[in-house]
This record gives C-alpha cells, sequence and structure tokens, in this order.
C-alpha cells in the first residue's frame, strides 16, 4: 500500500516536470552558437545566484580563460590542456551518493534527477551547466570565434567541444563517491559502449575506493525492441569490468519510476496501459 502511495506522489510530480525538460542533442552542423559570450556568462550568473548560491566564481574571467583556449586555434587542434586554466577556476565538489551517469538515455535521464533531485548528473555541475547544448570552434588565422562551420564531433579527437566535455567527465567521474547509478538504453544494441563518454572515460576514471556500488539500470522503451537486459548483452560487459575493476553493483532491468516516466509521454502503449490498469487495482484494493 505505502508504495501505491509513492508511486502516486512520482506521477503527480511527473506530470508537471516532463513537459519543461524537452532536451534534444543539438548536432554539431553551424558554428559557433550565436551570442555564445552572452549565454556562457549568463548561465555562470544564475548557476552562482539561484542554483548553487553559496559558490564564489568569476564569470567574467571564466569566459576569458575558455575565450584563450579556443580562439586563434585550428577547430581540430584543442586538446583538454588548453581547458587546463578554466577548469582550475570552477572546482567543484559534490556529496556521495548523488552521481548519476548516462549513455544513449539523455532525456529519460534529466527527467528522473528532476524528480529525484537529489542525484546530480554532469551537466548540473557549473561546467556542464554552462555548456550544455553549446557548439564552439575557433579559427587558427583569426582571432575569434567561427559562427559559421565547425567540424562534427567525430571528425577528430581534438576537437574543441569534445575536449572539453572529455576533460569534465573524467573530473566528474574522480569526484564520484558512494553509491553512484548509471542509467543504460536496452533498446538499442551496445547499451553499454566502450567508445561513448561513459565507457570510454567516466568508467575508468571511477575510483573503487571512493565507489560503494555502481547501480545500473536499464530502460527499454515501452513499444520495445526489449534488446539488452542485466543477463544479455553489453551489460554483461559492463559488470564483467566493474568485478575486474574490484566495484560492487547492483543492475535493475525494471525501475518503476522510469517506466512511469517513459509512459507519461506516450498513454497509449499496451504496455502503459497495463501498467495504469494494475496501479488503479492496487489502489482501489488499498482502500476497501
Amino acid at each position: 500500500m505505502p508504495p501505491v502511495k509513492s508511486a502516486c506522489c512520482v506521477i503527480f510530480t511527473i506530470w508537471i516536470i516532463v513537459p519543461q525538460l524537452c532536451l534534444c542533442p543539438v548536432q554539431a552542423t553551424f558554428g559557433t552558437t550565436p551570442n555564445i559570450k552572452h549565454i556562457v556568462i549568463g548561465r555562470c550568473f544564475t548557476y552562482t545566484t539561484l542554483i548553487q548560491p553559496g559558490l564564489r566564481y568569476d564569470c567574467e574571467e571564466i569566459w576569458r580563460q575558455f575565450e584563450k583556449a579556443v580562439v586563434q586555434q585550428a577547430s581540430c587542434n584543442v586538446t583538454e590542456e588548453h581547458y587546463f586554466e578554466m577548469f582550475s577556476m570552477m572546482p567543484q565538489v559534490w556529496p556521495c551518493d548523488r552521481f548519476l551517469f548516462w549513455s544513449k538515455t539523455r532525456m529519460l535521464v534529466h527527467s528522473y534527477a528532476a524528480v529525484f533531485r537529489h542525484f546530480w548528473t554532469l551537466e548540473d555541475t557549473l561546467v556542464g551547466f554552462l555548456f550544455n547544448d553549446l557548439i564552439w570552434c575557433g579559427q587558427e588565422e583569426d582571432s575569434d570565434f567561427d559562427f559559421n562551420s565547425c567540424p562534427a564531433w567525430s571528425t577528430c579527437r581534438t576537437h574543441p567541444v569534445y575536449s572539453l566535455w572529455k576533460r569534465a567527465s573524467q573530473n566528474f567521474a574522480e569526484m564520484a563517491c558512494g553509491n553512484v547509478t548509471v542509467l543504460l538504453n536496452g533498446s538499442i544494441t551496445n547499451a553499454f559502449n566502450r567508445k561513448s563518454m561513459f565507457g570510454s572515460v567516466e568508467l575508468d576514471s571511477l575510483n573503487p575506493q571512493r565507489v560503494n556500488y555502481v547501480n545500473i539500470k536499464v530502460v527499454t522503451n515501452p513499444e520495445g525492441p526489449h534488446i539488452e537486459s542485466c543477463g544479455q548483452g553489453s551489460i554483461v560487459e559492463l559488470i564483467q569490468i566493474l568485478w575486474s575493476r574490484g566495484f560492487r553493483w547492483t543492475c535493475t532491468n525494471s525501475d518503476l519510476t522510469l517506466v512511469i516516466l517513459q509512459c507519461i509521454q506516450d498513454l497509449n502503449q499496451p504496455s502503459c496501459q497495463m501498467l495504469a490498469s494494475s496501479m488503479l487495482q492496487q489502489k482501489d484494493q488499498s482502500s476497501t
């Protein structure tokens, strides 16, 4: 009976939050995001004033160090080291048990973090908040950003956007402690991909001396397909890597909150209608 009440509260919360979280991935097919300076500095003041008001950062200097790292550099010649000064100006430490990682579950993971507000994703850190969804690149022959054309991430390993997110991802994973959670998409092949940011950077940066458990949550689309699970596909490889490195782990295929979050998007799916019917029956039984 208590779980039914809790689930109903979650549903009510989700109805309010989900419409505000239509996060769509940005493709790096255009030039640097227009007004990027005003966006980054504005986000910095928003973050330090409203989101984490106890923080003291020099937003103007963070921008100057970012600009210094990118401008007058070829669009495929910006390494992690170029951002060293910028990252050194914005250190953050998070409490344990709050770290939430993801791969190929972008929209869902941020909805999940919005419902369970004790979770923090990379996008909730200062650097993640500043640069989320932005595109940028410089020009070797000009002291400004290239607002006309930037290469896609896949073009080179020293892409200015890739290098920043790689360093940010590594820092985030190195800070992780306590119980950490990772959301993976069981409706695709290679839900755990060694070439993804989680598989190639974050996983290797987790410290088994600091992390108690890695809690894997595999979620599939309500309409399917159901390709991978805790005992099938690339998830098995992930578990083997965790075991070999001395991590303790758990794995869940059907987290109720994640299922509800997905069903809110399309209540007409047969599996969602079955879930709603089941929950109503449980509610009726608990009230009699």
